[in-house]
């Protein structure tokens, strides 16, 4: 029998002849140094991502993907005993070949495939949120200005509103922000409140509020001892590839800022496959880029595996691909000049193997099959192998509408991120403020104009504008605004810390 304690059984290579060489293992103690799955589109690269997932959480570690095409969501289900399954088992030498379903928990931003998954605009902080509606410098230092009011004064932005309540009164005192906090543009807000508003068209308003996720909400092991595998429903997020990528990576931001420090354990404490990467890397500022390489450098103490699932090994940074140690190579097209320098790219990276030349063979894989390379004793690379991936012992395909809505009944998180929460937050409390401080304004405006006192039934009817004593009544915003500038000064103490890519750090 292949499988092994500490190891995952991937598959099985070949020699030149065509006859078994040796079972291919992907080493659990090494499973935090993350990997690479790429190959094009039909090659077998879902398939490869489940029979890792499948392996992952059989060894009680568990898994977070995101299902592009609802292909994956097959792992909740037991497999079938078909005629090309068994016999691609028999070819690599799996015996017993058993088929299961594996523990699942399904999430979707819109609630409509899986729980609801959310995180609150505080939580998401400017960098993210900066990349999520692709704003410019000036605006991005508007964004940055904005979060630091609020976390100085205790304003919590859970959702859209709340954003858009701090993006008013920020464009309505713009001069006076500006001395304290440095040069705000009337223009600059009203571009990322239009670019708010389209985040909301697109549907942005269900990935922000309450409850928010919960990391160990993903972190779960079921009875059996397996890890639970939080499948994402991606195909509807999928029609905005920048929230998919956005949330994505501030799910793993969280991670590193949440979890502590576990050096190289025996086995990982969670592992993230991140499915269609190049959308992370595509336009994204160099600092951006920058963050993701120190933080997919720094989360392997965290004991979290990384795995960047994609067509071309060229959608990666190779600041990024240089801490990838597990690799999966799916076939490569070598049609025009880019598909032939990923081809020599991704051959290059690998780990020579005198029986064949690399280059030559990615373009001549079948489906189902890759070149290997895993760690190995003292973390080195293995000797890239051409390998016949296994077959997954869950389904192959999607589960029906009533298999999925059987799993979500019988979740272990059923009821706790279904409905909304809209607690008191900075939308409210600047309401609260403004009306107060209009109240305010309005009795000494009619207290002016009395000469200090109202008799009941008298003094309602003066026009709005300047009294007698110069005073002119400020709008709801600019109340509220003052009332929160001047509590600034007092209020550091209180101010929030974030990390490395802007999440709260707690």
């Amino acid at each position: 029998m292949p499988q092994q304690d500490g190891q995952i059984f991937v598959g099985a290579s070949r020699n030149p002849d065509d006859s078994l060489n040796k079972s291919e293992y992907l080493t659990l103690k090494f499973g935090n140094r993350h990997g690479l799955v790429t190959g094009a589109t039909g090659t077998g690269k879902t398939v490869t991502l489940q029979v890792l997932a499948e392996g992952f959480s059989k060894a009680g570690v568990p898994v977070f993907c995101a299902d592009i095409k609802g292909d994956l969501s097959g792992i909740a289900a037991k497999g079938e005993p078909k005629d090309f399954l068994l016999k691609r088992a028999e070819e690599v030498g799996l015996k017993p070949y058993d088929f299961e379903q594996f523990p699942v928990i399904f999430w979707d931003l819109y609630g409509e495939k899986g729980h609801r998954v959310r995180t609150t605009i505080a939580e998401m902080g400017p960098l993210l949120l900066a990349r999520l509606m692709d704003a410019s410098e000036a605006q991005e230092g508007v964004l940055n200005i904005a979060f630091k009011i609020a976390d100085e004064n205790g304003l919590a932005l859970l959702d859209l509103k709340d954003f858009q309540a701090l993006l008013n009164y920020m464009g309505e005192n713009a001069s006076e922000l500006s001395s304290k906090y440095g040069l705000i543009s009337k223009s600059s807000v009203g571009s990322i409140q239009r670019a708010m508003l389209v985040l909301e068209q697109q549907g942005a308003e269900h990935f922000f509020g309450e409850p928010a996720l919960k990391i160990s909400d993903i972190m779960r092991v079921s009875n059996n001892g397996y890890g639970q595998v939080s499948v994402l429903a991606a195909e509807k997020l999928m029609m905005n590839p920048r929230l998919y990528a956005t949330f994505l990576l501030w799910l793993l931001s969280e991670l590193f800022e949440e979890l502590p420090e576990v050096g190289d354990p025996e086995k990982p404490r969670l592992v993230f496959f991140f499915d269609e990467a190049h959308l992370l890397f595509n336009d994204a500022p160099k600092v951006l880029i920058e963050r993701v390489e120190q933080v997919v450098r720094l989360i392997r103490s965290k004991g979290v595996g990384v795995y960047f699932v994609t067509q071309n090994p060229l959608d990666v940074p190779e600041t990024v691909l240089a801490q990838l140690g597990n690799r999966v190579q799916h076939a490569l097209r070598a049609y025009s000049p880019r598909e032939q320098k990923a081809v020599q790219t991704a051959a290059e990276t690998f780990r020579p193997n005198p029986a064949f030349k690399t280059a030559e063979v990615i373009t001549t894989l079948g489906t189902g099959e890759a070149l290997v390379s895993m760690l190995e004793a003292k973390g080195a690379p293995s000797i890239v192998e051409r390998t016949l991936i296994r077959p997954p012992s869950g389904r192959i395909g999607p589960v029906s509408d009533a298999e999925r809505q059987a799993v979500i009944n019988a979740s272990p998180v059923a009821g706790l991120y279904d409905e909304t929460v809209d607690r008191e937050s900075a939308y409210e409390i600047l309401a609260a403020r403004a009306g107060k401080a209009a109240d305010q304004a309005a009795a000494k405006e009619d207290a002016d104009s009395t000469g200090g006192w109202t008799l009941p039934g008298f003094g309602g009817d003066k026009p709005a504008g300047r009294g007698r004593s110069g005073y002119q009544r400020e709008t709801v915003m600019e109340a509220a605004l003052k009332s929160v500038a001047r509590t600034v000064a007092t209020q550091v103490g209180r101010a929030l810390v974030r990390g490395i890519l802007g999440s709260l750090k707690r």
